[in-house]
């Protein structure tokens, strides 16, 4: 018995801040950009829509890709490190909107790799004798993200995305899962303010500290690294090649991350999923999000064999390998 993905589905907030609103913002340029990061735009959340709004919209098509109805859900999981509350999960206000009333329902938190953190649990659950997993990736990262800081300013967006996992026995399904963490890389990436090391206080807002920071330059080389390892890692443990693969669906960083792992790898861009564009970093919610616009443009046909993966803070990495 395997976990198959029966649905996708993927939501984005209306507004569009593109790579010109932000030349007026902060000392910036598109072609600086573009050529740095490959983003062109991003998607912003309205003022009042949070996490669960995202998180909901995205697994209400994707219940309805796969057939399923939400009172047959069995666990409802989101992956998000920008939840609507400190508790209760987020995972609980969408299971309550989608009418799930019989599934277990948290939040898991393991930044970029949340959603394949989440995929692992959700196939572990199915494997036990769920009947359909709910996994979903919802981020509003621009409640972390500092306007001032040009930096990591012109990175993020705001997204969802989500897929239906369900049994199967034909050989589809999810073949294996490899998760990794490094916590001594911990402030590679991290928000230092507002938990329980650093409480939020008049000191900890004057200095910033509620937004996300990033050393560029380390995590760069550290994601190529690990990025590169965790395909080899899941390629071999199937006994596949690279030629194997029809697609590869990438954590939506960087360009120039996803270009460096595929030259590394020897695996052609046309079978790299990108969307980073017009979306640019969504967090959990990139690799679904990508996913879920790859199936739905023709891109995923039955018995293919997909690669995603994923870095992120933690420092965590994570790989999935999926026959379609």
């Amino acid at each position: 018995m395997r976990a198959r993905i029966a649905g996708t589905g993927s939501y984005v907030p209306k507004r569009v801040l593109s790579n010109a609103d932000l030349e007026r913002m902060v000392a910036t340029s598109d072609a600086w950009i573009v050529e740095r990061t490959g983003i062109r735009e991003r998607r912003i959340a309205a003022p009042g829509e949070a996490c669960s709004d995202l998180g909901t919209a995205a697994a209400e098509r994707a219940l309805e890709a796969a057939g399923v109805a939400a009172a047959d859900v069995d666990m409802v999981l989101v992956a998000t490190c920008t939840g609507d509350y400190p508790l209760p999960s987020t995972a609980c206000l969408v299971q309550h909107r989608l009418g799930a009333a019989r599934a277990a329902a948290c939040d898991l938190s393991a930044a970029c790799c949340g959603f394949i953190y989440a995929l692992a649990v959700g196939e572990a659950y199915v494997k036990t004798g769920a009947r359909h997993v709910l996994v979903i990736g919802a981020e509003v990262m621009s409640l972390l993200t500092d306007w001032t800081d040009r930096n990591t300013c012109v990175l993020f967006g705001d997204g969802a995305g989500a897929v239906v996992l369900s049994p199967a026995d034909d050989g589809r399904g999810i073949l294996s899962a490899h998760l990794h963490s490094d916590g001594s890389l911990w402030d590679l990436i991290c928000v230092p303010g507002g938990g329980s090391r650093m409480p939020p206080s008049e000191k900890m807002l004057a200095e910033g500290l509620q937004y996300l920071k990033m050393k560029g330059n380390e995590t760069f080389k550290v994601a190529v690294k690990t990025l590169e390892e965790g395909a080899r890692e899941a390629l071999s443990a199937n006994n596949l090649s690279v030629e194997d693969l029809a697609l590869y669906v990438p954590h939506q960083a960087n360009i120039r991350i996803i270009k460096a792992v595929a030259n590394r790898l020897g695996l052609p861009m046309e079978k790299v999923v990108l969307n980073l564009d017009r979306y640019g970093n969504t967090s959990a919610a990139s690799i679904p999000l990508a996913l879920d616009e790859a199936v739905r443009a023709g891109r995923v046909k039955p018995g293919d064999a997909l690669l995603m993966e994923a870095f992120g803070a933690g420092l965590t990495w994570a790989s999935a390998v999926i026959r379609w």
